[in-house]
């Protein structure tokens, strides 16, 4: 009896092992998931703001991005993904689409072969731009 309740157990155990790895790597040929944490001191020049902003985005091995960030604090007008290593400005990569305070990547959303160099090496960020701070006021450097 022992051995079966070991066995149960180490079934249960496999099967929540591989349901997790499903979930992390739902996109096709694997990718990594980002998390990210935007604030005014990271702009550059750095933005005195109470605004905020959290999210994540899930790069594939093929350049194939999702998901987003919700900011608080700050009428948006608009965000994207930029090129530029932690405290230098750089272009935009990729336009997010605002929907209320959360801008998310758009369906089909792809970095460049280049693009994807600089992401692995820690060169893209995200920023949220408003009236007030056409630059952009809060920022969240992408940390693969």
């Amino acid at each position: 009896m022992m051995f079966v309740k070991k066995a149960a157990i180490a079934t249960v155990a496999v099967l929540s092992l591989a349901a997790c790895a499903t979930v992390s790597s739902w996109m096709p040929g694997g990718g990594k998931n980002v998390p990210v944490t935007l604030a005014g001191s990271e702009e550059v020049p750095p933005v005195s703001t109470s605004a905020s902003g959290k999210g994540s985005f899930t790069v594939g091995d093929d350049g194939a991005v999702k998901g987003s960030v919700t900011t608080s604090g700050v009428s948006g007008t608009m965000a994207h993904i930029h090129r530029g290593a932690k405290g230098q400005n750089g272009p935009v990569a990729l336009g997010l689409v605002k929907n209320g305070d959360t801008y998310s990547a758009p369906d089909g959303a792809k970095l460049s072969d280049a693009d994807m160099q600089l992401f692995k090496a820690g060169n893209m960020y995200v920023n949220v731009h408003s009236a007030a701070n056409k630059g952009g006021e809060i920022r969240g450097q992408l940390q693969p």
